[in-house]
């Protein structure tokens, strides 16, 4: 049903208030084309849905339409169905060409000029409107997308994905410095000599500071081998500075022969900065 005009009074029927609903969801009553086709008047608040498998056009002429008024436009056919400007104007940031399955809306801001909305990306699957190196960028045609994760991030993110195990053959004592940029499981495979400090860091060149904003987190493992002496990470430290974890329940002692799994969750709070570091300790013999 076309767009309607009502008097003060009037009774709506169910039709009309059908017709309402449905231009209200962006839909209206359809109209199935199946060639070019030039709007009219009466196609305002419906859906035009175009079914050719050749190419075609939705023409746009003037002093058809009222500002606000909407059509909504789906290309279900094969071929490309493209929007053209006739008497009137159509701008898009998305593309006028239509493939199959692709549509929006086309919003009217006056008796001469409208803007179209487009529902989908183009049919190559690119994403366009995305300015290069800031975040997504695509192939021109061939629909393959590149995603760009900000450098202070990637690391975190790939590794945490990636399971990455740093296996050192050494034994655990001293400091021994965490960094997250090689690997979020560390595993000290001979028999740990003292108990130690975990510093976790970035890298060398980097703090763990500078790496995570205000609500983010990691989670790394620490695998610490014991023989018949019984070792465990006494300190903790987050780019040298002393941290206290918040335990199940308290940790004083490793395991003898057995490897222990310490898993730490590092959150950061505050940009002090602030951390909740959470632990647990697990004993696999």
């Amino acid at each position: 049903m076309a767009k309607q005009t009502f008097t003060t009074g009037q009774i709506l029927t169910s039709a009309q208030m059908m017709s309402l609903q449905q231009t209200a969801l962006l839909g209206g009553s359809a109209s199935g084309k199946t060639a070019s086709y030039v709007l009219v008047a009466a196609d305002a608040g419906t859906a035009i849905t175009m079914t050719s498998a050749g190419a075609t056009t939705i023409t746009v002429n003037t002093s058809l339409f009222a500002a606000g008024d909407i059509v909504t436009l789906l290309s279900l056919g094969a071929g490309v169905c493209t929007i053209t400007a006739g008497t009137a104007s159509v701008n898009t940031s998305g593309s006028l060409a239509l493939s199959q399955y692709q549509g929006g809306v086309l919003y009217f801001t006056s008796t001469s000029a409208a803007v179209f909305f487009q529902f989908a990306t183009p049919a190559s699957g690119d994403i366009e409107g995305v300015t290069a190196g800031t975040g997504l960028s695509g192939g021109g045609t061939s629909g393959t997308v590149t995603l760009s994760i900000a450098e202070s991030q990637a690391d975190l993110i790939i590794k945490g994905f990636e399971e990455d195990v740093n296996v050192v053959a050494s034994a655990a004592t001293g400091t021994i410095n965490f960094d997250i940029a090689t690997a979020s499981v560390w595993y000290y495979t001979s028999n740990a000599a003292a108990n130690h400090t975990l510093n976790f860091r970035y890298d060398s060149s980097n703090s763990l500071n500078s790496k995570l904003n205000v609500g983010d987190a990691i989670t790394a493992v620490w695998l610490n081998t014991n023989g018949s002496t019984a070792y465990y990470p006494n300190v903790i430290q987050i780019d040298g500075s002393a941290v206290t974890p918040k335990v199940p329940a308290a940790i004083s002692a490793g395991n003898a022969s057995a490897i222990d799994a310490y898993v730490f969750t590092i959150i950061k709070t505050a940009a002090t900065p602030t951390y909740t570091v959470l632990e647990t300790q697990t004993k696999f013999a």
